[in-house]
């Protein structure tokens, strides 16, 4: 198999994961958790018992319980860019005279996005109580479309405020839910939705920043080269001119993990640029995912735990679809500084 074939293999991998993950995100039923149970279905009868038992474990400890694996993933994904940034990347910028301010810059937005990503992680997200249950009821009013008065969860034992939803890995309900995120081991919610935008667009920036560092390098190096005027004989010993594909072979064998790097770089970049834009938007409006995705099909508290049942058609006008919103300034003034519940003084 030659270069371009692997190449051109390499590109529609990443372009089809990024279409699949912003086209499935957020949805319960994707094409992989479809094939993940067709494949189930098929090996689990040749299966032995015991190792069944241990996959079901495994399995339910990784996405049904709060564990921090994807915490560790994290850490080591972003240590190995860090590691090869650092390694070979910034001695070649020093190299083409890349001031140190410009260097510099990932490494203080590391330690930006460090602090709000341990925020996201150890910050209450609002977790419901019965010692501020009285207050959190009073925070939103009801819709009466997604969220009806008198509704209780029967694992807290408490009536639901609006907006709330209780989290099944964390055993929770949350205050104003929107997700839960395995990347931070915490639910968002009022309380840290702001540390997770933060969070989103201080990685958003990290990633851009090395991969335009990545790139501003590369090209120098195939400048300097005179790759782009260079010549060589084909197959047939027939002079041709070095062109795009030429030079980005090129580029593949010399630098092979600084290239692939930056591969992983673009795609996380184009990920979190649709994944920010999304939660942004929805800070905008006032709206959470969680309010987001169910509104698509209108399936009220009523509904659960039967989503295909519909209690009437959706409410039509942008006041009824964002019934919280209080305008783009008050919107975005809730979200970093949430609403609190008051605490009545006993006299």
């Amino acid at each position: 198999m030659d270069f371009l074939t692997l190449f051109a293999i390499y590109v529609v991998v990443v372009l089809t994961l990024i279409a699949l993950v912003c086209k499935y995100s957020g949805q319960q039923q994707t094409p992989l958790g479809v094939f993940f149970d067709a494949f189930t279905k098929v090996v689990s009868p040749r299966t032995p018992l015991w190792l069944q038992s241990f996959i079901q474990r495994i399995s339910h400890k990784l996405f049904h319980q709060r564990n921090s694996m994807f915490i560790y993933l994290h850490v080591l994904l972003e240590g190995l860019v860090y590691a090869e940034f650092t390694y070979e990347v910034f001695g070649f910028c020093r190299a083409m005279d890349t001031t140190l301010t410009s260097l510099s810059v990932p490494y203080v937005l590391l330690l930006v996005k460090s602090w709000f990503f341990f925020l996201c992680i150890n910050r209450d997200p609002g977790t419901v109580t019965k010692k501020r249950h009285a207050g959190q009821v009073q925070l939103y009013p009801y819709d009466k479309r997604l969220f009806h008065p008198g509704l209780s969860c029967p694992t807290c034992q408490l009536v639901k405020p609006a907006r709330s939803k209780h989290c099944r890995v964390c055993n929770r309900c949350v205050q104003r839910f929107d997700h839960h995120c395995v990347w931070v081991n915490n639910c968002i919610g009022a309380q840290n939705t702001r540390y997770f935008l933060l969070y989103l667009l201080s990685v958003f920036a990290m990633a851009g920043d090395i991969a335009l560092l990545t790139g501003d390098m590369l090209l120098h190096a195939v400048v300097r080269s005179g790759l782009l005027q260079a010549r060589y004989v084909d197959d047939s010993g027939q002079q041709q001119e070095a062109g795009v594909l030429f030079v980005v072979q090129h580029l593949f064998l010399t630098f092979p993990r600084i290239v692939f790097m930056l591969g992983f770089l673009v795609f996380v970049f184009l990920l979190l640029a649709s994944y920010a834009m999304f939660h942004f938007y929805l800070g905008l409006v006032n709206q959470t995912s969680n309010e987001w995705y169910k509104g698509r099909g209108h399936v009220c508290q009523h509904c659960h735990p039967s989503p295909d049942h519909f209690c009437g058609p959706p409410a039509s006008g942008p006041s009824k679809r964002w019934f919280y919103s209080k305008g783009v300034l008050n919107n975005l003034r809730e979200i970093f500084f949430p609403l609190r519940p008051v605490h009545k003084k006993d006299h």
